[in-house]
């Protein structure tokens, strides 16, 4: 098949969390009229937060899944088609982009990659159950709902030492709870942690199990030296123990942090494939914010455009 007897989106955007859609929005309002292959879970992470106070707008807050839907809506009455569709494969080797999505094959001349990142958890069981009902993986995002009570925290390194010193100025009391005796949180972040009075560290220590019916209530511990098991009352608590960015299926394709699998793109959304571009959580390993991934799906549908238009990767 060639060419001319096939559809050839001006643009495709593959993700639909914050930047996907935030993207789209954009795009389409230029006229791309970009096609959304939203993937297994649309919306992204959002969909899984009960309620986001942090996204201007909205005073009250507003639920992750109705965010997400807003913003479809939003990015459809503009023009943009969305499609509930897992690329399972990519050929970005030519002109033309090629996106294989259940057995379909589309077509494009310019690439959003917006398929964020899941955040590392423990994987013990009940977990999905618990989920924003107690365990959740951004204090930013849901410490507020902690005022005066006893909260967790997961990990040792200065994204753990950053979440616990934050929830203290909600929580009554923070546990950080790390399976080593020794943090690797650079020196300033852990002294900032181990002089905070709301702060109490458990050392060489690992959760085994949640506690808890409809909301979690407690953890149930376990210390990897001697063995001893103990019942820790808690109201919630938070994984500060990295994130997965969702980069597998362009491993090979295009440049990915070798180390982490971030995307590494110029000005943070400009790939080194000539018309692929990328944004939010997939390439974002700072903020990781849902303000901060519509932020990087503005600029990508704004370089994806100019791109078009020019032809050169440029923002300029």
């Amino acid at each position: 098949m060639n060419v001319n007897q096939k559809q050839v989106h001006e643009l495709i955007i593959i993700g639909s969390g914050p930047a996907g859609y935030t993207a789209a929005i954009y795009a389409a309002r230029g006229n791309l009229a970009p096609l959304v292959l939203a993937g297994p879970e649309p919306g992204g992470q959002l969909i899984t937060t009960t309620t986001i106070e942090n996204f201007p707008g909205f005073p009250e807050g507003i639920a992750g899944p109705q965010l997400m839907e807003n913003m479809r809506k939003q990015a459809e009455s503009f023009g943009a088609q969305v499609t509930f569709e897992i690329v399972t494969k990519v050929d970005f080797s030519g002109e033309i982009k090629k996106i294989y999505a259940n057995e379909k094959e589309y077509w494009a001349r310019a690439i959003i990659i917006a398929t964020g990142a899941r955040s590392r958890t423990l994987g013990l069981p009940r977990e999905k159950e618990l989920w924003a009902k107690g365990i959740h993986t951004c204090a930013t995002c849901d410490g507020f709902f902690y005022k005066d009570k006893t909260v967790a925290v997961v990990g040792g390194g200065d994204s753990a030492m950053e979440e616990s010193n934050f929830l203290t100025h909600f929580a009554d009391k923070v546990y950080i709870i790390y399976r080593k005796g020794v943090f690797k949180a650079s020196d300033i972040m852990r002294e900032r942690a181990k002089n905070n009075p709301k702060i109490e560290i458990i050392w060489d220590t690992v959760v085994t199990a949640y506690e808890g019916k409809d909301k979690l209530t407690g953890l149930q511990l376990k210390n990897v030296k001697t063995n001893d098991t103990r019942k820790l009352p808690i109201d919630a608590i938070f994984f500060a123990i990295g994130h997965i960015p969702n980069t597998e299926l362009f491993k090979g394709v295009i440049d990915l942090d070798a180390k982490t699998g971030y995307i590494n793109a110029h000005n943070d959304i400009i790939t080194t494939i000539d018309g692929i571009f990328a944004a939010g959580d997939c390439v974002d390993y700072t903020y990781r914010q849902a303000i901060t991934a519509a932020g990087y799906g503005c600029q990508a549908a704004i370089a994806a455009e100019r791109w078009l238009a020019g032809g050169e990767n440029s923002t300029s």
